[in-house]
């Protein structure tokens, strides 16, 4: 599922107030050769996933002043997107992440774009992260095959990012969205597409 097919019915307020859950949030990631797809290809995290797990880890140093005692100061900040769940062979993003060339990727070949925005207000942040698979297939006889692929911040800090839909026509408001003529017939090409390609990788 692509990030134009998820949000396709779906309806953005920037100005939404009220709780949020684990649900709400997207996270997406490129998966074209050249990494240089637009926001509304990503591929959505999402297919027997049971959780995506933002953690920030700071950067800092610490150093002790003459009469002011210790004093510390923050350096940076570490992102990581911890996903783990079950094994579901077909869907776009799993295969990629757990293909063989994900898997021994090294330097530039394990880093990729992500997106990760609320469904809601479409507020959320775009980077790049170094893919990192701990696990493709773990668990007892019987049980299900379980997975866990940590991306982690490469890089410059990611950019604030703001979620547009596409209007009636394919027009974009801004950035997130693509300048492309919707309908189900391109969705599906799309997805089938990238399904082809991340075949050929594995």
């Amino acid at each position: 599922m692509t990030v134009a097919e998820l949000m396709k019915d779906r309806t953005i307020n920037q100005a939404a107030e009220g709780e949020v859950t684990a649900d709400d949030y997207v996270f997406a990631i490129d998966i074209s050769d050249d990494k240089r797809a637009e926001v509304d290809d990503y591929v959505v995290v999402q297919e027997h996933t049971v959780s995506v797990n933002a953690s920030f880890s700071p950067d800092t140093t610490e150093s002790q002043y003459i009469r002011s005692g210790k004093s510390t100061t923050k350096t940076g900040t570490q992102e990581t997107y911890s996903i783990s769940g079950d094994r579901y062979v077909g869907d776009p993003a799993q295969d990629f992440l757990l293909s063989y060339k994900m898997i021994y990727a090294r330097g530039e070949d394990a880093r990729i774009p992500y997106v990760r925005f609320n469904i809601l207000n479409g507020k959320g942040v775009k980077g790049i992260g170094t893919v990192i698979v701990n696990s493709d297939s773990s668990g007892d006889a019987g049980s299900n095959s379980t997975f866990n692929v940590e991306i982690r911040k490469s890089g410059a800090n990611p950019q604030e990012f703001q979620y547009v839909p596409k209007t009636t026509g394919g027009s974009t408001g801004g950035e997130g969205s693509t300048e492309t003529p919707g309908g189900t017939e391109e969705t599906q090409s799309r997805t089938t597409t990238m399904k082809k390609a991340v075949k050929e990788q594995i």
